[in-house]
């Protein structure tokens, strides 16, 4: 195999554009090979600004092309299973986009065809590269507030474009799809378990939630609160407190400069936050992942259990 991953793009979607191409480009183990869109006129920009050697105009013809080695997916929710199964039915190997799958049954096909196929899948929770987390789960591994006895993760933003897929429920939009999936994750990457029991509420608009709050509970005496939402100012925010002192963790998905505050008894520190590229360490993890045949960091086990609780908590929908 190449020393670079030739990769493939299914659509010309805005988070392709601003973040996912420009990684592949900066990753020193990654090609972008190719754009495959419906619309020739997003093929023509994608090849002007990016560069890529092949344009298609269906996303079937760029899983056809031997040359592919990985596709990124960017498309829809409700479009992931469909495409995962087919990439991985062309022998490509798969980086989705958050969430995975509408849920845990999705989830669990496309898995299975990744492994038939013997092609490696990855969920895109690119914040999970920052020095942010690495400085968080340094902090844990050092136990400086103790006993872990609850969490709170925030994920919010005020959505103000038009005709954008967020608001339609056919295409599997929604707050906690969009931006709760993050606190989900965050909480499940901290406690390593499944809640015992949830509690959820919703706040709804055109067929989707607008706003949306959860209460996870575990067996081993944690709780987590959990939020997600379109319909207000911005707020991206997480606190660990534990027996002995609280962590504060501003904008806990991003990956600019920034602080993390620790109060214990012995008094308060704040721990610098070096900036990085999020997504381009993202796509050098999946990439030399498919180069020397290892796991990628974000696990497949912790995707299916993100999904079972999402599962959990739409089920409490009215």
């Amino acid at each position: 195999m190449s020393k670079k991953v030739k990769w493939g793009v299914l659509g010309f979607a805005r988070i392709a554009q601003l973040s996912v191409i420009p990684a592949i480009k900066k990753a020193n183990n990654s090609q972008f090979y190719g754009i495959a869109s419906r619309d020739e006129k997003k093929l023509k920009i994608c090849q002007k600004k990016f560069g890529c050697i092949k344009a298609y105009t269906s996303y079937d013809q760029l899983l056809d092309d031997p040359d592919i080695q990985a596709v990124y997916i960017p498309l829809p929710n409700s479009l992931h299973k469909k495409w995962t199964i087919k990439a991985a039915q062309k022998g490509k190997h798969v980086l989705c986009e958050k969430p995975m799958a509408l849920t845990t049954e999705e989830a669990l096909q496309m898995i299975d065809a990744c492994e038939k196929n013997s092609v490696k899948f990855m969920e895109g929770f690119m914040y999970r590269y920052t020095d942010r987390i690495k400085k968080v789960k340094e902090l844990l591994g050092n136990g400086i507030i103790g006993e872990i006895k609850f969490i709170n993760s925030n994920f919010r933003f005020f959505l103000n474009r038009e005709n954008t897929i967020k608001m339609m429920p056919e295409l599997g939009g929604g707050s906690l799809y969009d931006v709760g999936c993050y606190p989900i994750d965050f909480v499940s990457m901290i406690t390593d378990k499944e809640p015992t029991s949830v509690l959820a509420e919703y706040l709804y608009e055109d067929g989707v939630d607008i706003m949306f709050s959860g209460i996870l509970k575990y067996d081993n005496g944690i709780m987590a609160t959990i939020n997600s939402g379109f319909n207000a100012f911005d707020k991206i925010y997480s606190e660990i407190i534990g027996t002995k002192g609280i962590i504060h963790i501003p904008d806990t998905f991003l990956d600019n400069a920034g602080t993390i505050t620790v109060t214990t008894d012995e008094g308060t520190d704040k721990i610098s936050v070096e900036e990085c590229e999020r997504y381009v360490l993202e796509i050098e993890d999946f990439a030399d992942a498919i180069l020397n045949d290892r796991s990628p960091m974000i696990k497949i086990e912790d995707s299916i259990r993100n999904m079972r609780i999402i599962d959990k908590l739409l089920d409490q929908r009215l």
